[in-house]
């Protein structure tokens, strides 16, 4: 968001080693890491040491070292070695940003441009631009290149003409030379130039089209409505709509048709994550998962409504949005947003110019003044948007709802709502902490607990709980992979897959059942909420496709059943969207996004995962095929896998 967050500084000794520091600040998170690097003649690590602690405080301590050629390596609860016949790159779990330029260095040094990762997977390199850039009297050439197999998409790293790292820069952080932040701009400018190239081949090879009518027969349907499903159903669809729905053989299919047997698969509606921060990158994962529509709650506008333009377009894979806009106020703990508003006056311009921009709510953020919050509430409302958020600090969540919110985001405020006497400020981690300790022990049949579920279901109050985020707070632990992602783990790319393995939250001496005991009572919680008649929509806000099905289970292993949870991802969540006329089940008239899935969600929600066909306003795609472009269960990674076994 154009903010200074912290500093790289990198020294090269007199006899090769490189030691680099790493160290930002966000919101009371971020890393603060110290790496010494060895490398041989090929630019290959033969000895690699980091210490600190990583994005959520936690220690680290990573070692790799080359002996009697044998590489071995360790960090926290990852412990390997492997005897040396090849060439490998040891590739670090808590890098810094100068590590990709390594990587970079060293694949530049095949002849091939690809090398073998430990502990696992495989990198290649291809150059894909060159920038002048201009500061003041001074000029520099600077290359981009981009290093495929690391993570869902290929990162970019600019280099000097000799190779020494210049910059590195995402939607999220840039990191680049001391001097040169001028020239971010641009460099970001050519990213979204080639990453847009890329999208669109990409939406060309695999969204289809279909050249007529299309009909779906030997379709289980999912009545969102009732929650009942049918079997032996024919959905015909014509364009971009569903055209007509009965029974097999009842209905006249046109000849022109196009058909497709289904065999006993589940029909079901486009799913809906209420709660994203969706990049351009994001799209095909959410598409893979079945997740035809998500509700942006913070973004940047000029990237999310670009985002938003490519895919409507057909030119980027991806799901439909819905827009809510990020307000904060100025401090230490502000939110990533360019959007502030400390004043009624800087409020109103706020509320106004995303009304402008097609925005359809506000989400209010935890350094916002109490005082303001009735105001923004009043414009956004004069305006016809919804407003949810963050509880501010300094507010509780009555306080919230009582002031017209028609939103809660996130189980962790509906918890602190009965800790305000002793936890007041929430805009740092405390709004996670105090919950692990405390949730376990909230009695959820107190008269307090049971008036303010009162009041949310008088106010029409929706809740976005994201459980999946507290279950990876509470419960992850390093080394051990979480449950939330056990299934798909092995499929995942290697840095991803290492990712999940550095816990969540440091558990202090002794606490560690109160943690796992804690998220539990936030499923109880979720429980009550849906058995008292309250709303609650299916958010992530986490990784993109996956972390949705997870949260879609927690309901489930909350008690709620199944059928009604896939109704609170689809026409709930169409419902509170405004968009049910159109969208959130499988009717005559309605836009054509459905999805069919090998199972039955409606009695395992987990079957989800087994989504065999999405359709997105009458266009196809097959996850398989959505999974493998973003580096899910490829081949390359697999072959890797194996001979690692070997």
């Amino acid at each position: 968001m154009g903010k200074p967050a912290g500093t790289q500084t990198s020294l090269v000794k007199p006899d090769g080693e490189r030691e680099f520091s790493f160290e930002y600040s966000l919101r009371g998170y971020g890393p603060k890491l110290l790496s010494r690097v060895r490398t041989d003649a090929f630019g290959l690590p033969v000895s690699i040491e980091t210490s600190g602690s990583n994005y959520l405080k936690m220690p680290v301590q990573e070692r790799f070292s080359i002996a009697d050629g044998t590489a071995r390596w360790k960090n926290g609860e990852q412990v390997g070695e492997r005897r040396e016949s090849n060439r490998y790159y040891y590739l670090s779990a808590q890098a810094v940003p100068e590590d990709l330029a390594l990587l970079a260095n060293a694949l530049l040094k095949t002849p091939e441009g690809r090398l073998a990762l430990l502990p696992e997977g495989q990198a290649s390199i291809r150059r894909t631009g060159e920038a002048q850039l201009h500061n003041g009297t001074a000029t520099r050439s600077v290359i981009s290149y981009e290093v495929t197999g690391l993570d869902f998409a290929p990162s970019t790293v600019w280099l000097d003409t000799d190779r020494t790292f210049f910059a590195s820069t995402s939607g999220w952080l840039a990191v680049v030379r001391s001097g040169w932040e001028s020239s971010l701009p641009e460099l970001a400018s050519r990213q979204e130039l080639q990453e847009a190239q890329r999208s669109r081949e990409l939406a060309r090879q695999l969204i289809r089209q279909p050249s007529g009518p299309l009909a779906i027969i030997n379709a289980n349907l999912f009545d969102a409505h009732t929650g009942r499903s049918t079997p032996g159903t024919t959905i015909l669809l014509a364009g971009n709509r569903i055209q007509a729905i009965g029974p097999d053989g009842a209905l006249v299919i046109p000849p022109n048709a196009q058909r497709i047997d289904a065999a006993g698969r589940a029909a079901v509606p486009g799913l809906w994550d209420m709660h994203t921060h969706i990049a351009a990158r994001d799209g095909v994962l959410h598409m893979a998962a079945g997740v035809t529509s998500v509700r942006d709650l913070g973004n940047d506008s000029d990237s999310l409504l670009a985002t938003k333009k490519q895919i409507d377009a057909g030119e980027l894979i991806g799901p439909r949005i819905v827009m809510a806009g990020f307000i904060d106020g100025r401090g230490p703990y502000v939110g990533p947003t360019k959007v502030f508003a400390d004043t009624p006056v800087e409020a109103q311009a706020a509320v106004e110019r995303y009304a402008q921009l097609g925005y359809d709510g506000i989400k209010i953020y935890s350094s916002i003044k109490p005082e303001l919050v009735p105001t923004i509430i009043q414009l956004a409302h004069a305006k016809g948007m919804r407003v949810g958020g963050h509880v501010p600090a300094f507010m509780n969540a009555r306080q919230f709802i009582e002031a017209g919110a028609d939103e809660l985001q996130h189980i962790n405020f509906v918890f602190l709502n009965f800790f305000f006497d002793s936890v007041k400020d929430t805009r740092t981690p405390v709004r996670f902490t105090a919950v692990a300790e405390r949730a376990a022990m909230l009695d959820l049949n107190s008269e307090p607990v049971r008036s303010f579920v009162r009041l949310l279901r008088e106010r029409h109050t929706v809740v976005d709980p994201t459980a999946n985020v507290y279950e990876a707070a509470f419960t992850d632990r390093p080394g051990a992979v979480p449950r939330r992602y056990a299934a798909v783990a092995d499929q995942l790319p290697p840095q991803v897959r290492r990712g999940l393995l550095e816990g969540g939250f440091p558990v202090p001496a002794g606490k560690d059942q109160r943690y796992r005991d804690s998220s539990q009572a936030l499923l109880r919680m979720i429980k009550l909420l849906y058995d008292s008649g309250v709303t609650v929509v299916a958010g992530s806000d986490a990784l993109a496709g996956f972390a949705l099905h997870r949260e879609l289970e927690l309901y489930v292993e909350a008690g709620i059943p199944a059928r009604e949870v896939l109704r609170i991802a689809t026409i709930g969540a169409a419902r509170v969207a405004k968009r049910d006329d159109e969208l959130g089940s499988i009717a005559p008239g309605k836009l054509a996004d459905l999805l069919l899935v090998d199972g039955d969600p409606a009695q395992r929600i987990g079957d989800l995962r087994r989504t065999w066909l999405v359709i997105k306003n009458g266009s196809m795609l097959q996850p398989e095929q959505l999974y493998r472009s973003v580096g899910v269960g490829t081949d390359a990674a697999s072959a890797i896998d194996i001979e690692q076994r070997q």
